[in-house]
């Protein structure tokens, strides 16, 4: 297992090795014990969530705050995605900043997001499902959005804005600017 940091300060891709034969293919996707020591970080997942999109779906940008917030590790089961996380933390270096990849069963590869980022992802073919492991429960009451289409992120989402399918929720998510303003982090 490879454990690269992005240059989001605490966010890390975790490629793992795959063994592969005519039966199919075996993968650790998860070690703790490696984990901790390639990033110094302790993690403790308590919750799995999964989805199901089709091509064009785009969800995102989702956070926790507070109490609640959490840290994500997201990887695609089946299909493929262009998996973005914004740094939302004000006392960060590269707050503001944005990190995208491209996520796929082919690859297995996964992206570690830390605490105090934005994230989100488009998919890229039908029939794609997403899987995340969270170090917190999900809270309503401290759930937080990012505009996907905030002209300051300048985030390419590799699709064209009429091929994109967003939920109302996520079309009216605030600014990174009137983020700043309304949320202590």
């Amino acid at each position: 297992m490879i454990i690269e940091e992005t240059l989001i300060p605490g966010a890390y891709l975790i490629k793992p090795k795959v063994f592969e034969d005519e039966r199919g293919y075996f993968l650790e996707s998860y070690n703790e014990k490696l984990f901790k020591e390639k990033t110094g970080l302790k993690v403790n997942f308590v919750q799995d969530n999964q989805s199901l999109s089709q091509y064009g779906v785009l969800r995102g940008l989702h956070f926790q705050y507070g109490p609640y917030a959490q840290a994500k590790l997201v990887q695609v089961i089946q299909g493929k995605v262009l998996d973005v996380i914004v740094d939302i933390r004000k006392e960060s270096s590269t707050y503001g900043k944005h990190f995208s990849i491209v996520l796929d069963s082919q690859s297995k590869t996964q992206l570690f997001a830390p605490r105090g980022v934005a994230h989100g992802f488009v998919t890229l073919e039908n029939d794609t499902i997403f899987f995340y492991k969270c170090d917190n429960f999900y809270n309503k009451e401290n759930e937080g959005g990012l505009l996907y289409s905030d002209p300051e992120l300048s985030i390419d989402w590799g699709l064209k804005p009429e091929e994109l399918i967003i939920s109302e929720k996520d079309k009216i998510n605030p600014s990174l600017n009137a983020l700043k303003t309304s949320l202590s982090l």
